[in-house]
C-alpha cells in the first residue's frame, strides 16, 4: 500500500508539473486573443471547403483560365482599395467596430458565390467580400496589441495551427459534397455553409474589447472623408518606423507576388500538364494541413528562441524547393511539395509577423499593416493576372520559373538587409 501511495503521489506530481507547463506556455491565450482564436476556428472550417474545387467551379460556370486571373485581380484590387483607410481608421477610431461589422458583411458576401449563374457573379462576390476586408488591419493590429513580446512567435504559430487544424475537415466535407451532389451543386452548398459559419463567428466577435480608440465613434462617412488623410499618414508612417520594416515589407510583397503567380492556376496545371485527375487533386491539401498542425507550435518556439531572421531564411529556401518539386512532380511529389509549402508559409509568416511587431509602435501598427496590404494586394492581383496569362500563352511552367526568381530576390533581401532589434516593442492592454 505504501508503494502504491508513493506511485500515486508521483503521478500527481507529474500532472501538477504538466498543468504548470500548460499554464506557463499558453496562459497568454486570453481576452481578445482568445475570442479571435475561437472565431478563426469557426471560420477556418469554412474557408478550406471551396479551395480545392474553386478553379474547376469557375471553369464550369463558363470561365476560361484568364477569368481566374480577372477574379484574382478584382479580388485584390478591392482589398487594396480599403487597406489604407482600414489601417488609418483602426488606429484613429478603434479596432472592434470594423472587425465585428465587416465580419457580418463577409458572411453575406458568400451568397453571390452560392447563387452565381455565371463566373461574372463570382467576380462580383469576390469584390464585395474583399471590400469587407477593410477590417484586416484592425484585426492584425488587435492581435499584435494582445500578445506579450516573449510570446509573439508562439502566438503567430497558434494562428497558423488553427489554420491547419480547423481547415482539415474542409477538404473532407468538400469531397463528400462533390461526390454526392456534383461539382457545381456541391460548391453552392459549400458557400451556403460558409455563410452560416461566418455569421456564427461574427456573433462571437461582438464580445471583443476595444484596444485603441480616441473615444469618438466611427461613422460610415469617415470611410470616404478619411481617405486622403489615410493615404498621407500611411505613407508618412515610413518616416518613423525602422528601415528594417521597409525591407521586411519588400520581402513579404515579393513572396506574395510569387505565390500569386502559381496559385491561380495550380489546379489546372496539375490536371492538364501533370495529368493529375480532378478527384485526386482534392487530396493534395491533406499533407499541407497536417504539416501545419504538426509543425506550427515547434516553429513558434523556434521563432521565440533563435530569433526571427533565421526562420524566415529557412522558410524562403523551403519555398523554392517546394516550387520546383510541384512544377515537375507527379501525384506523390505534389503531395510532398504541398507539405513543404505549409512548412515554408509558417516559417516566413511567423517570423515576419513577430519581427514586425517587435519593431512597430502600437499607434502605427494599423497604418503599417494597411500600407502593406494596399501594395501587397495590388501586386498579388496583377500577379494572378500575369500567372494566368503566362500559363495560357507561354510554356505552362513559366509562372513557376518567375516565382523562383522572385523568391531568390526575397532571400537576398532577408540575408543582407533585415536585422532584428536589440529591444522589442511592448504590448498594450484592452481598454
Amino acid at each position: 500500500m505504501a508503494y502504491e501511495r508513493v506511485e500515486f503521489m508521483g503521478l500527481g506530481d507529474a500532472l501538477g508539473r504538466f498543468k504548470e507547463f500548460l499554464w506557463r506556455e499558453f496562459s497568454f491565450i486570453s481576452g481578445n486573443y482568445r475570442i479571435l482564436v475561437m472565431s478563426w476556428m469557426i471560420m477556418d472550417i469554412a474557408m478550406e471547403m471551396p479551395q480545392s474545387n474553386f478553379q474547376f467551379y469557375v471553369e464550369a460556370l463558363g470561365g476560361p483560365p484568364v477569368a481566374l486571373g480577372l477574379i484574382g485581380l478584382g479580388n485584390f484590387l478591392a482589398m487594396a482599395a480599403v487597406a489604407l483607410p482600414g489601417g488609418y481608421l483602426a488606429d484613429r477610431y478603434g479596432r472592434r467596430w470594423l472587425i465585428t461589422t465587416m465580419t457580418f458583411g463577409m458572411a453575406l458576401s458568400f451568397l453571390f458565390f452560392a447563387f452565381a449563374p455565371t463566373w461574372h457573379f463570382v467576380l462580383l462576390g469576390a469584390i464585395v467580400s474583399s471590400l469587407c476586408l477593410i477590417y484586416q488591419p484592425a484585426l492584425f493590429a488587435m492581435v499584435q496589441d494582445s500578445l506579450p513580446p516573449e510570446r509573439r512567435g508562439m502566438g503567430s504559430s497558434i494562428i497558423m495551427l488553427i489554420h491547419g487544424t480547423f481547415n482539415t475537415p474542409g477538404p473532407v466535407i468538400a469531397i463528400f459534397l462533390f461526390a454526392s451532389f456534383g461539382k457545381v451543386t456541391g460548391m453552392r452548398i459549400i458557400y451556403l455553409l460558409m455563410t452560416g459559419l461566418f455569421l456564427a463567428a461574427a456573433v462571437l466577435r461582438l464580445r471583443l474589447k476595444e484596444t485603441m480608440t480616441n473615444g469618438e465613434p466611427l461613422r460610415f462617412s469617415y470611410f470616404i472623408s478619411s481617405y486622403p488623410k489615410a493615404i498621407k499618414e500611411s505613407v508618412g508612417v515610413w518616416k518613423v518606423v525602422p528601415r528594417t520594416v521597409l525591407w521586411l515589407f519588400s520581402m513579404r510583397t515579393l513572396v506574395m507576388f510569387g505565390m500569386a503567380l502559381t496559385n491561380v492556376i495550380n489546379a489546372l496545371y496539375a490536371r492538364d500538364v501533370l495529368g493529375i485527375p480532378e478527384e485526386q487533386w482534392y487530396f493534395v491539401f491533406i499533407p499541407l494541413l497536417l504539416t501545419m498542425i504538426v509543425a506550427s507550435l515547434p516553429i513558434g518556439k523556434l521563432v521565440d528562441k533563435v530569433g526571427r531572421k533565421i526562420p524566415i531564411v529557412l522558410g524562403l529556401g523551403v519555398l523554392a524547393v517546394a516550387t520546383v518539386v510541384f512544377a515537375f512532380g507527379d501525384f506523390v511529389m505534389i503531395m510532398i511539395s504541398m507539405s513543404l509549402f505549409g512548412m515554408a508559409q509558417m516559417l516566413v509568416m511567423s517570423g515576419a509577423m513577430a519581427l514586425s511587431t517587435d519593431l512597430i509602435q502600437p499607434a502605427n501598427r494599423g497604418k503599417v499593416v494597411g500600407f502593406n496590404n494596399f501594395i501587397g494586394y495590388i501586386i498579388m492581383g496583377f500577379g494572378m493576372l500575369l500567372g494566368s496569362y503566362l500559363y495560357e500563352n507561354f510554356i505552362p511552367q513559366s509562372p513557376f520559373i518567375v516565382n523562383l526568381g522572385v523568391t531568390f530576390a526575397a532571400f537576398l533581401i532577408v540575408l543582407f538587409f533585415i536585422h532584428e532589434p536589440k529591444r522589442r516593442v511592448g504590448v498594450i492592454a484592452p481598454a
